[in-house]
């Protein structure tokens, strides 16, 4: 027990949160591991009880019957992010899916819900009665002390600082619960990443910033900057490989112009290593997305680095980064957020990256992107594509220009057949 503990309201029961929640009410619940498990068991539980309810979250980790469409009419989910607890119950259509960017999440929430109740997972209080979001900020920090929260206590979340922690004032309620966090190890990374990485650490420079997705390709990157000095992190995701790049002396954050001398980050994905290292560690602090990912705010970072993933580039540059063959995967996350705010940067960049061939040996660069799929980031906008072949830079070149640094990073085997497409097309002469 915590010291000052016994001063604090008893917590309540899980199934005490459905006294606030009314017929209609839209429910908001954080990402990935934000997720208040036993509240959120507590609702489907007692869904007879429940009555036009929706919950709001993106990227769930975990199936759940209400998501696989169990409670028509009684308790329904609404996705902004497909995850694994999703993605099947929205093919199935029993979930529906919001377009949106990252950074404006709290906005929509704003525009298009009622703003009912946020139900979160969050870190045991402080002595001072001060309870922290943990994992996440991301678009439900946003709403403290305009939205009331109840809160599912676990022993296991690290405490985190920064605009995530709410007083046990400002709560409806709160229920305790004893269960490790989901892990999600890192990914490891085959010869074509790390052929990706190296492509991009040459053009990193000491002192960037640097946004950086998660998988296999950014691991192996985290790992190629290691012999780098003076790099600042202002990140959607923290995840492991951060860990080792601080340890390597690598990551300080000491040229940054905001948060100087701090981690950034909207939420956090990984092990209970790195889960370890975010407990009471005050140089990260999590911040609410419409912040981290506001492109404006990322703009005012001189030499600011965005690094993501993308499934699919059309030799306009195009990119598709939520479709998978023409079907809907995940959604748009922060990637145009970070990449619109790299290219009004001081010394800015931004880097798409992605295998030339899928693991059938089709091309991922495609003189026309694959029916069904749809534009994650503008032509206008995107920068540098990078493959294991070699890095084609995009902006301020002629769609001439582009057909020919695209197809010049693709595998050899497609790149006779791109150059016919791309001349049928008009776009080579």
């Amino acid at each position: 027990m915590l010291a000052g503990e016994p001063s604090l309201t008893a917590p309540n029961a899980p199934e005490d949160v459905l006294a606030h929640i009314p017929p209609g009410a839209d429910v908001i619940v954080p990402l990935m591991l934000g997720e208040p498990v036993t509240l959120l068991d507590a609702l489907e539980e007692h869904a007879d009880q429940l009555d036009g309810v929706h919950i709001h979250r993106m990227d769930p980790y975990r199936k759940r019957r209400y998501i696989d469409g169990a409670f028509p009419g009684r308790l329904e989910h609404v996705d902004y992010f497909l995850g694994a607890g999703s993605r099947e119950a929205f093919w199935a259509g029993t979930c529906d899916l919001v377009p949106n960017h990252f950074s404006e999440m709290p906005l929509l929430l704003r525009k298009s819900t009622k703003l009912s109740i946020v139900l979160a997972a969050a870190s045991p209080p402080d002595e001072h009665g001060y309870f922290s979001l943990g994992t996440n900020a991301d678009y439900t920090a946003a709403f403290i002390g305009e939205v009331p929260f109840f809160l599912e206590v676990n022993e296991h979340m690290p405490r985190t600082f920064g605009h995530n922690q709410l007083h046990i004032s400002q709560l409806a309620g709160w229920c305790r619960a004893d269960r490790p966090l989901h892990e999600v190890p890192p990914a490891t990374p085959d010869d074509r990443d790390r052929r990706i990485a190296g492509l991009v650490a040459e053009r990193i420079s000491d002192g960037d910033c640097l946004q950086i997705g998660v998988g296999r390709i950014p691991n192996a990157l985290l790992s190629e900057l290691r012999g780098h000095r003076h790099l600042g992190l202002h990140t959607e995701a923290i995840s492991d490989g951060v860990l080792d790049l601080v340890a390597s002396g690598a990551l300080t954050g000491t040229r940054k112009r905001q948060q100087r001398n701090k981690h950034v980050a909207t939420f956090a994905i990984g092990t209970r290593r790195l889960f370890d290292w975010l407990h009471d560690n005050t140089s990260v602090t999590m911040e609410p997305v419409d912040w981290v990912n506001d492109p404006r705010v990322v703009a005012r970072e001189p030499n600011f680095v965005s690094i993501n993933a993308t499934s699919e580039v059309d030799l306009m540059g195009q990119a598709a980064s939520e479709t998978i063959a023409g079907r809907y995967w995940s959604s748009s996350g922060g990637q145009a957020d970070f990449a619109r705010g790299a290219m009004y940067s001081a010394g800015g960049k931004a880097f798409l990256v992605l295998h030339a061939t899928t693991r059938e040996g089709q091309s991922r660069i495609n003189t026309r992107l694959t029916a069904g799929s749809v534009v994650t980031t503008l032509k206008n906008t995107v920068d540098h594509v990078v493959t294991e072949y070699g890095v084609a830079e995009l902006r301020g070149r002629s769609l001439a220009r582009r057909a020919e640094a695209l197809i010049a990073i693709a595998h050899p085997g497609h790149r006779d057949q791109l150059t016919a497409e791309a001349r049928a097309a008009g776009l080579l002469f």
